[in-house]
């Protein structure tokens, strides 16, 4: 539906929209009205989620990409509002709990697909550290391949896969998932400064940094990681960064 280059526009958290030349991707689409949904427990705040709305902006899609179904990367508004028969690209694990909501052009990737012209590679990620981000249960991320490509890293830390994952596809746009989450106790779950910076350190591509400022277990800034990084792009909600 997008006659745009490659180029990633920021609804809120973790909902984006990825155009590669003329296809849409709605990746991690969270749709529930601030304040809906319990906060995340054992953080460091009681603030229900999500804190902030969803802007006013056209989230016309071609298919949905759905890197793990935490609930502020799936959530039931989304699960409703959705047409049914979108094609929905996911991880195999997580198949069967897009069927049994009524979706009926579910998609799992095992490796690689094609969609529109576009190759869809799924990726590796880690949702934290040591035994915590075995807790945190399976996560993946995205390779979008088309003229130019764009890498969605998903909820993971920096590690080597992901190091492996930019050498290997060398893409052109990167997003990443930010916020540093965490828990009363354990390391963050989610990117950080000092993560956001390796990937810097490790690609020529535009970095754009999302998941911020929108679940109440986030709690590095836009602010502080635009003090702390450079080079580095971290929208506003309803922002596009086209490359």
């Amino acid at each position: 539906m997008s006659t745009a280059d490659t180029s990633v526009q920021l609804l809120r958290n973790a909902t984006v929209l990825v155009d590669v030349g003329d296809v849409t991707f709605l990746v991690d689409p969270m749709f529930s009205a601030p304040g809906e949904n319990p906060p995340v427990e054992n953080t460091p705040n009681e603030r229900r989620n999500p804190l902030v709305p969803v802007p006013d902006v056209d989230t016309d899609h071609d298919a949905v990409v759905v890197t793990h179904r935490h609930p502020d990367h799936w959530d039931e508004a989304a699960a409703a509002e959705l047409d049914d028969d979108v094609p929905l690209f996911c991880q195999p694990e997580e198949a069967d709990a897009f069927t049994d909501e009524g979706f009926t052009d579910v998609r799992p990737v095992e490796d690689e697909t094609a969609f529109e012209g576009v190759t869809v590679h799924r990726t590796p990620g880690r949702h934290g550290h040591g035994e915590l981000a075995e807790q945190m249960g399976p996560v993946s991320g995205f390779v979008f391949e088309g003229e130019q490509t764009a890498y969605v890293a998903g909820d993971t830390v920096w590690y080597e896969p992901v190091a492996e994952t930019l050498d290997r596809f060398d893409p052109e746009l990167v997003v990443l998932n930010g916020g540093e989450a965490q828990f009363v106790e354990g390391d963050p779950i989610t990117m950080g400064v000092e993560d956001v910076a390796a990937v810097r350190d490790a690609t020529d591509a535009a970095v754009v940094v999302v998941h911020m400022e929108a679940i109440n277990h986030c709690l590095l800034t836009r602010e502080e990681l635009r003090a702390q990084t450079e080079d580095v792009r971290v929208p506003e909600d309803g922002e596009r960064v086209q490359l």
